[in-house]
């Protein structure tokens, strides 16, 4: 439910045990009450039931009675995963379900640029595991989406690079992103994508995020210490490309003599969104007299508080126009200092020279060091980072003062800057690190060789992100389980059911069950790709013990992207 920003929970009797034997009928009366109550509140419907894999018939007999009293959508969870997680398959189909409005309208909205464009091409959307499907099945299944950014990276640095054994590392605005490539493919999480810290059954490349970026915020601690984000700004030298008066009041401010100004003077504020008129009736005093004082322009946090009559930030009480980013902020960024040193200069170079010199003056102490003391702060956050993926293990931040004195730490610090007289420690990665994006060669260059390995930098890695988009192959997979079917004592196997989709069928043996499972998920897998946008894909097979005398049997079709002129 996206219009009241809460989802909607509905409890209903029933289910089966693990062999899929009806513990419960179906409680039809209750769960269509809920339906009716809300129907008028959600835009879909998600149905997940315990054991569902392994017998489907109460979320079919549920989709049935849903749709004969309301035409809204509905995802049923052993549609999304054959796992037996309840709550990470249930989690899944709320979130399938909560996407479907939010993607098709994406994709309505992409189908019109592409014609407004003369662009006749297939229309194909990133899985979360670097593969592709068409726009049509993304639009039925928006959850396999999630974690697709990273692992369209990780696909555009293996074909630039030409390498299939290798790190991944993407440094964007926001954050780094950290894969593994191996055999050519994206290493994907086996235990399946978390979500806003909700465990999913979607199956997504193993990522490791870090709120680091071009575009973090470059601050001081209370304690006065140098501090890079976590959070996103505005890098100055936009700002001021955009609002000409930015660049002179940096200038005003560098000239003076006698009043040392703080680095709250480096924060800017500005308009990015004017509410309507039915929003605005809804803001608080004080947003609505924020909004009237940044109406000339960005200013800076200490005149916004001054006009305020606020003396701190906390004092503001301005909670709808962050979440609903009718206004933005601005600040001292990495990418103001790639502008500085000549790197990286598409907007205002001076205005970011003037912000860094007026940063360190409040400290006191030369530009030249700023440069130096961020580049370094960064290349040890990703060099821990590259660190806790690859182990498992959290690696602790070396002024951390809990953390000093233990092995762990000293081993990592002396590996980094080899501190101590007598004893060298070091860390060796075996595979060549990509690097990918504006700021990856200042940031990994200094990761790489405390790794002692080789970084590469392929051409156009900048835009790897989109070049993996269309360098990625279609996969589509398809399982099938395998488990006995047991006497009603549960102590003699009988014979076995194979669990298909909607479909279960009963062998004698375990073999016959085995053959037919495996011709069942060739034939989906096969089908599901050509949907998927597959040309020409190939099938693979494998069977999985799945405790108990059960097996899951999984098959995987992967083929080129589709063109135009293909065909099935």
């Amino acid at each position: 439910d996206r219009r009241f920003g809460t989802p909607h929970y509905a409890f209903v009797a029933g289910g089966h045990d693990l062999y899929g034997r009806e513990k419960a009928p179906l409680d039809l009366p209750h769960l269509l009450q809920q339906v009716d109550a809300l129907k008028a509140q959600v835009e879909a419907f998600a149905v997940s039931g315990y054991f569902s894999p392994l017998n489907p018939a109460h979320e079919q007999e549920a989709y049935e009675a849903i749709r004969g009293v309301c035409d809204l959508p509905v995802v049923l969870g052993h549609q999304l995963s054959t796992k037996l997680g309840s709550v990470e398959r249930a989690t899944t189909a709320a979130l399938n379900a909560s996407l479907l409005a939010v993607l098709q309208t994406l994709m309505q909205a992409v189908r019109r640029a592409l014609a407004r464009r003369n662009i006749d091409a297939p229309l194909m959307v990133m899985r979360g595991d670097g593969t592709l499907m068409s726009a049509e099945f993304a639009v039925a299944t928006p959850v396999e989406t999630i974690h697709s950014g990273p692992a369209a990276s990780a696909i555009g640095g293996r074909f630039l690079s030409g390498r299939d054994e290798a790190l991944v590392i993407d440094v964007g605005g926001t954050t780094t992103d950290i894969a593994l490539i191996t055999g050519g493919a994206v290493a994907v999480s086996e235990e399946g994508a978390t979500v806003n810290g909700f465990k999913t059954a979607v199956q997504a490349a193993k990522i490791l995020s870090i709120p680091l970026g071009g575009d973090s915020h470059i601050h001081l601690s209370t304690d006065r210490k140098l501090k890079i984000g976590p959070e996103r700004v505005t890098p100055l030298a936009y700002l001021a490309a955009h609002y000409p008066e930015v660049d002179q009041q940096l200038s005003s401010l560098a000239k003076r003599v006698r009043l040392r100004p703080t680095t709250d003077w480096l924060e800017y504020w500005f308009v990015v969104s004017p509410p309507d008129a039915t929003q605005k009736a809804a803001l608080t005093g004080d947003e609505k007299a924020l909004l009237r004082y940044l109406r000339a322009g960005p200013q800076p946090l200490p005149a916004i508080l001054k006009q305020l009559g606020r003396l701190h930030v906390g004092q503001l009480d301005l909670p709808t126009l962050w979440q609903q980013e009718m206004i933005g902020k601005a600040g001292l960024t990495p990418t103001d200092l790639l502008h500085v040193e000549g790197h990286y200069t598409p907007w205002q170079a001076a205005a970011a020279a003037r912000a860094i010199d007026l940063f360190y003056r409040f400290l006191y102490r030369q530009p030249e060091e700023l440069h130096r003391q961020v580049w370094r702060h960064m290349t040890e956050t990703a060099l821990r980072a590259v660190v806790a993926f690859l182990t498992g293990r959290p690696v602790p931040a070396l002024d951390d003062p809990r953390e000093k004195d233990q092995l762990g730490a000293w081993f990592f610090g002396n590996s980094l800057y080899q501190t101590h007289p007598q004893l060298e420690s070091r860390l060796r990665l075996r595979l060549p690190i990509i690097g990918i994006g504006a700021p990856a060669r200042f940031v990994l260059q200094g990761v790489a060789e405390a790794l002692h390995t080789e970084l590469l930098l392929p051409k156009n890695h900048a835009v790897a992100n989109a070049v993996g988009t269309v360098a990625g192959n279609v996969m589509a997979t398809a399982e099938a389980l395998v488990y006995p079917r047991l006497s009603q004592e549960g102590l003699e196997v009988l014979g076995y059911f194979v669990q298909a989709g909607n479909g279960r069928t009963q062998f004698d043996s375990l073999n016959k069950a085995l053959d037919h499972a495996s011709e069942l998920t060739q034939q989906q897998s096969l089908t599901d790709a050509r949907h998927a946008g597959a040309y020409n894909p190939q099938v693979t097979v494998q069977q999985v013990a799945n405790g108990m005398d059960a097996y899951r049997v999984q098959a995987r079709a992967i083929g080129a992207p589709r063109l135009g002129t293909d065909k099935l």
